[in-house]
């Protein structure tokens, strides 16, 4: 049986190696088949002895990259299209399921990882959404790295363009490359869903602790509560509060290390 390939990338200290083991066991226990679990990193200490470490590489783009970055006030915030260059990993058969560090698999990936074949897959951008844009939101993709080269080639071959172009946004230049080219594909909603709207929208969260939505298969942490925050209750701003949350200890934390072992999640 082939291998599920799973992708995320983490660097410098924003976040520890407990948030890539808590992920790969959080992949392996929602998913039926085998799979290939790689992070590219620049450090890679602390990691899961059977996580597969890439180097985090310095792009030859990055100069120009990094200069149209810092107009958009979002410096670093395309290191992720690294994953997408072509033989990056050269024995690498079929589609590649990749997460962010900061969410929380709380269902089963098949069905996610199986979405229309051929395509880049991504769930659209709460906020986007709600103004009418069609840009899809970065927390989990789904791409084939045979099929979806542009990805990388376009940013490669003129980055500054594509940087001003996407607003210094990976997850807007992501999405809008491949609907221009027609293969892109939303992720159903309630299959990912967000720990701030969909599970703790306001003015409900001063009311009840966060619930997890019956179909929700990963819980994306996106700016503030994250995961190590939200567990014994957040008071951020009036708005951005919530109340300890039992279901994502027992997902992210328990689990973990029932699965792993104390010594890694």
């Amino acid at each position: 049986m082939q291998r599920v390939n799973i992708m995320c990338i983490k660097w410098g200290t924003a976040f520890g190696p407990e948030y890539v083991n808590r992920l790969y066991s959080g992949v392996r226990r929602h998913m039926t088949r085998p799979l290939r679990f790689m992070c590219m990193t620049d450090r890679a200490e602390g990691l899961h002895p059977e996580i597969e470490v890439l180097d985090l590489p310095v792009e030859p783009f990055a100069e120009p990259m990094n200069a149209a970055l810092a107009v958009a006030n979002r410096q670093g915030a395309m290191r992720k299209t690294s994953l997408f260059r072509p033989g990056l990993v050269p024995d690498l058969e079929g589609p590649v399921l990749g997460f962010d560090l900061d969410v929380v698999i709380t269902g089963s990936l098949d069905a996610i990882h199986d979405l229309a074949p051929g395509t880049v897959a991504m769930r659209h951008d709460w906020t986007e959404k709600r103004k009418g844009r069609p840009t899809g939101h970065g927390s989990v993709f789904r791409f084939d790295p045979a099929q979806h080269g542009f990805l990388y080639d376009d940013l490669a071959a003129n980055p500054y363009a594509e940087v001003e172009a996407a607003r210094g946004s990976e997850q807007r230049y992501t999405s809008h490359k491949a609907l221009e080219r027609g293969v892109f594909t939303y992720i159903p909603g309630d299959w990912v869903v967000s720990f701030k709207y969909d599970c703790n929208s306001f003015p409900l969260n001063y009311l009840r602790a966060p619930r997890l939505p019956d179909d929700a298969r990963v819980v994306c942490f996106h700016g503030h509560p994250k995961m190590d925050e939200a567990i014994d209750g957040y008071a951020g701003s009036v708005i951005r509060r919530s109340r300890p949350c039992d279901w994502l200890r027992e997902h992210w934390i328990e689990r973990a290390r029932d699965d792993l072992g104390g010594d890694w999640a």
